[in-house]
Order: C-alpha cells, then structure tokens, then sequence
C-alpha cells in the first residue's frame, strides 16, 4: 500500500471516531439536562391559564356537579388552570403534553387524566415515582372526586367546578 493510502485510512478512522464521541456526547446531554421547557407566564400576568367557559343557562343539578377546570394548587406552575372539555390531558415533562411540568420528579408523559362515561378519570403511565390520588398510589384508572388532590411528582393538581 502507498503512504498516501495509509494516510486517508488514518485520517478516515480518525474522523469515524469523532463522529463516535460526538453522538455519544450529545446521547448524554440529553438524557442529563433533558428536555428543555419554556417558562410560563408569572402567577398574576396575562395569558396565565385558560379560563374555563360560562355554563349555559339552565342546566340540571347533575351538571353542576361535574369538574370544569383543573388546577394547579402545588409545584412550580402554582394557579395555573386549564379548561375541562372532552379530550384527554396529558401530563408530564414532554413538550407534546397538554400540562407541561417543570419538575424533576415526573416523568415525559407520566400521567392522564381522562373523561370516560362523564367521570373524569386518571391513569398512571408507567412513571417512574408514580401517581397519587390522595394518598393512594393509582395502579389502574381511578375516579377522580372535585377537590381531591393528584399528585404526579412534586406537582399537586385538582378538578373543579
């Protein structure tokens, strides 16, 4: 083989490996420092939460009963509120989530909170610190009451009127 030969394969396997460390680098400063979240407004300042909507007039009793917002009551994102519909919340660290948290402490899409047979239900997603409705850990979907506490991670949130 030439020197010049040897030369390119030196340089090519050289190359090859800095591509290796590269990648391996950028693999653990993802998993390090995660996902990166965008801050929220602060507590008092436009644009913080989503107001829920008026009732309609003349609504029965049963429907006065059912959650219309969920609230944040505890954890970083303290008085944020979102309006109740008919689609799945999703709850976690992950930016595709529909409540973005920013705590340690859940996981990317730990949990959700569901409308099934007009009972608000929620259902743990294999995180890894679990999810807690009251005191209760939730192994399977659970029935959530107005005003009892879910916890996923340090993030404390409740369904309201």
């Amino acid at each position: 083989m030439s020197e010049l030969t040897l030369t390119l394969l030196r340089l090519g396997y050289l190359a090859l490996l800095w591509i290796l460390v590269l990648s391996v680098v950028g693999v653990l400063r993802s998993d390090l420092f995660g996902t990166r979240v965008t801050r929220r407004p602060a507590p008092g300042t436009p644009g913080r939460g989503i107001p829920a909507p008026a009732p309609p007039r003349g609504r029965d009793t049963e429907d006065r009963k059912t959650p219309r917002t969920l609230v944040v009551t505890e954890g970083s994102l303290k008085g944020t509120s979102l309006a109740l519909g008919q689609a799945a919340i999703l709850i976690g660290r992950a930016p595709e989530c529909t409540l973005v948290l920013e705590d340690d402490y859940s996981s990317n899409r730990h949990a959700r909170l569901f409308l099934d047979a007009g009972t608000w239900l929620v259902e743990d997603l294999g995180s890894t610190n679990g999810t807690y409705l009251g005191r209760s850990k939730v192994e399977s979907p659970t029935p959530v009451d107005i005003g009892t506490p879910v916890r996923v991670g340090r993030t404390v949130l409740e369904l309201r009127r």
